[in-house]
């Protein structure tokens, strides 16, 4: 059985997706793009100010799911531009100090809103 989550603490889906689904004990997050829920803007700066932002928001959902970052088991990480790589890197390895979870990392045409950087993740329980 599945069981969508969601939370006024992250944004809101931008189209007809659910923030996260909750499956057999396992928490697929959506596509996280840089966005504050409590203004709705995107956030201002660079790559490590969206990096935060993506990373808030993720945390967010897991919380509301009873999840935290030690559950994450993969992320795809998706980039505007490889040169924002390095500095991504910085910010999300924070979230991450120890049992790292695996990823991936693509450079992209575009994403969604213009912005430089958006992240999913799958976590387990």
């Amino acid at each position: 059985m599945k069981k969508i989550i969601n939370t006024s603490n992250a944004p809101a889906a931008l189209g007809p997706y659910s923030q996260a689904v909750e499956a057999n004990g396992t928490l697929y997050v959506s596509g996280q793009v840089p966005m504050n829920s409590s203004t709705g803007k995107i956030v201002e700066g660079g790559i490590t100010e969206q990096t935060e932002q993506v990373m808030q928001n993720i945390q967010a959902i897991l919380n509301e799911a009873g999840y935290d970052f030690s559950n994450v088991v993969k992320s795809t990480c998706l980039l505007s531009d490889m040169a924002n790589f390095q500095r991504m890197n910085e910010v999300y390895g924070k979230y991450y100090p120890e049992n790292q979870p695996a990823r991936a990392a693509f450079a992209v045409k575009e994403l969604p809103l213009g912005v430089l950087i958006e992240i999913e993740s799958i976590a387990v329980k």
